[in-house]
């Protein structure tokens, strides 16, 4: 880490690339701590996202502590746990009764949920840049460090499609642009083919269900191919009440089927919608967008998380929980570590110490998601097999009590000390498991 250099308007202690949760979570803890961040997205807000909008308490303890207003007024909509359905059961869990978590979930439209963050880093004093295009790192020949960035830079305020390059300048730059992070990508940083992928289709309906209380989750996604041929996929479908009169209906599935790539998965998601009982209202006619796609990067599947003045946090890094594919929680999560990371190093007196300081972040992350995200490819693998995923569905479904210790497994929802007989069997487990 270089020695800080004068503040000016394209100058600041840390770039942060990319304005979604993960961004702007860390955008905000560094503003918060005393650091001068440029926070800069590509696009302007609002702006759309490919997500199920739901938030487990997870996700929600962390809008908590960024001092978010997730009152009902403002536009949050409170959910009580998860609906699974699947083997001909239906099983209503509640979220757990934790000291470390709420017992709640939100949801909210991606579109309008990822600006109250960025105007939240913002407030903190992150300096905010839309329409800002980043292209190249600025490294430094002699030692290949990055030092900054260069930028094509529209008019927010005109919304002219004129740009203007601009070199931003910081002696650390953190990646929060997505799966396809193209500033890792320039640094050397490639996807690991060893972790899972997985993809997310989703589209919302206009629908009397839109106040459901309830996050619901399909188990059985059947690839519907003709008497005989019916196939069992990998993943799950969602129903997630917005309560502004849609639902977010949309499927997750994993790379670890054998019919990943050959699947029109926004097919798959329509046969699906129309097997489901007509007053539902999940038909063409109540569709208001189009189906849109995302992929799911998962299980740290991008390494190393801190290289050449470079942290990668959220999808950059490969966040998304293997289990349920979750990427909200582990992204704002891994902003404020990187975050509180770089405040410590900031506060160092030589290079050497601070590059110290910044090399704990990959064994950081480690060592609080490592051994989890490792359960987590196992249990991927498995049910990439269509006759585990049958038996599962079929048996394990049967077994509240063992829906209740699975649900935690999958939300990542235990306490971490004092909790029951099934927190201190998910948290051995983890602990014993190889670091991902």
């Amino acid at each position: 880490m270089t020695e800080p250099q004068p503040l000016t308007e394209h100058t600041a202690d840390v770039i942060v690339v990319g304005a979604g949760p993960a961004g702007s979570t860390t955008a905000y803890y560094l503003a918060k701590a005393g650091l001068d961040v440029l926070l800069l997205e590509k696009t302007a807000f609002p702006r759309e996202k490919v997500c199920g909008d739901g938030l487990t308490p997870r996700a929600t303890k962390q809008l908590v502590s960024m001092g978010i207003d997730i009152s009902e007024e403002a536009g949050w909509l409170r959910n009580k746990g998860l609906r699974i359905i699947g083997g001909g059961v239906r099983l209503q869990l509640d979220w757990p009764d934790l000291a470390a978590y709420p017992d709640y979930g939100l949801v909210r439209k991606r579109d309008d949920f990822d600006e109250q963050l960025a105007r939240q880093a913002q407030k903190a004093g992150a300096r905010l840049y839309e329409r800002c295009n980043v292209g190249a790192p600025v490294i430094d020949d002699r030692t290949g460090r990055i030092t900054g960035v260069h930028a094509k830079l529209g008019d927010a305020e005109s919304g002219s499609k004129e740009k203007r390059d601009v070199t931003f300048h910081a002696p650390l730059v953190v990646a929060a642009d997505g799966n396809s992070t193209r500033l890792s990508l320039a640094m050397g940083l490639h996807r690991r083919e060893d972790r899972p992928m997985g993809v997310a289709v989703r589209t919302y309906f206009t629908s009397p269900r839109h106040d459901d209380d309830y996050l619901e989750s399909w188990l059985e996604l059947w690839d519907r191919r003709g008497p005989g041929e019916d196939r069992l996929l990998p993943g799950y479908g969602w129903i997630f009440g917005m309560g502004d009169g849609t639902s977010n209906v949309g499927l997750g599935v994993l790379n670890t089927s054998a019919s990943f790539k050959e699947l029109d998965w926004r097919e798959v998601l329509k046969a699906w919608c129309a097997s489901m009982p007509e007053e539902w209202g999940y038909t063409p006619d109540n569709m208001t967008g189009p189906i849109r796609g995302a992929a799911l990067p998962m299980a740290f599947n991008r390494q190393p998380h801190y290289t050449k003045g470079l942290l990668l946090v959220g999808d950059a890094g490969g966040l998304v929980n293997p289990f349920n594919g979750e990427g909200i929680a582990y992204a704002m999560e891994s902003g404020q570590i990187a975050a509180d990371v770089i405040v410590q190093a900031h506060a160092r007196s030589t290079p050497g110490q601070r590059e110290l300081a910044l090399r704990s972040y990959p064994r950081i992350l480690k060592d609080t998601y490592g051994g989890y995200y490792t359960l987590g490819r196992a249990f991927v693998k498995l049910i990439g097999n269509p006759k585990v995923m049958k038996l599962a569905t079929e048996r394990g479904l049967t077994h509240p009590l063992l829906m209740k210790f699975t649900l935690k497994l999958l939300a990542n929802l235990t306490d971490p000390t004092g909790g029951d007989a099934m927190d201190r069997i998910i948290n051995g487990l983890s602990k014993v498991a190889p670091k991902a």
